[in-house]
């Protein structure tokens, strides 16, 4: 399995990538996000990627980061959802926002990409709930059940906002003089209002 690729841009589209390793050329789909963080024509890059193989096609998919991957993988999973339709739907929404959006189960932010209906971004929030709250704590954040607020839009929240980079104990001081009965979405939105007031006096 090819993991990462690094090499020579040696030709870029808004949606395709050649990079120039070792002597060959490794076509790479890409996501516009991607295509505008990798680099210009000529530049050293690094890809991350993903080979698909299937009965008449292999295909080799390519990503900025880790994050954009494991998105991408996840979405796959999503019955309905094709690696092109994956792909669009990262190009309007960062990793970030991506998790962001299922955990507070905003799927009206899918229904935005270009043949996402709002059956199919209901599916990718109700499939994907779970997968990204596991990722978050996955990602470096053990022991996160012990310090989550009790309530399912309280850990949907702490999960949303662990995934965007903050630490288990200051989300879940925020988090713990909130409403409970607030939804998901709502708790998030203030949460960030107030970490931000703390980050910056």
């Amino acid at each position: 399995m090819i993991d990462s690729l690094s090499g020579v841009v040696q030709h870029k589209e808004p949606s395709l990538m050649v990079i120039a390793c070792g002597g060959v050329g490794y076509a790479c789909r890409v996501s516009l996000q991607t295509a505008a963080a990798a680099g210009a024509v000529g530049e050293e890059t690094m890809l991350m990627t993903h080979l698909a193989v299937r009965e008449d096609e292999i295909a080799l998919y390519g990503f900025a980061t880790r994050s954009e991957r494991t998105c991408f993988l996840q979405l796959l999973g999503v019955s309905g959802v094709g690696p092109k339709a994956a792909l669009s739907i990262l190009s309007d929404l960062s990793p970030d926002r991506f998790a962001l959006a299922v955990a507070a189960g905003d799927y009206k932010v899918f229904t935005k990409t270009k043949g996402v209906g709002p059956k199919l971004a209901q599916r990718i929030v109700l499939e994907l709930k779970d997968k990204v709250a596991k990722t978050a704590q996955s990602a470096g954040y053990a022991d996160a059940a012990a310090v989550q607020p009790v309530g399912g839009a309280m850990e949907e929240a702490m999960a949303a906002l662990m995934v965007l980079g903050y630490g288990q104990s200051e989300v879940a001081g925020v988090l713990s003089v909130m409403d409970p009965a607030l939804p998901a979405s709502e708790l998030i939105r203030l949460s960030l209002m107030q970490l931000g007031k703390q980050m910056f006096g």
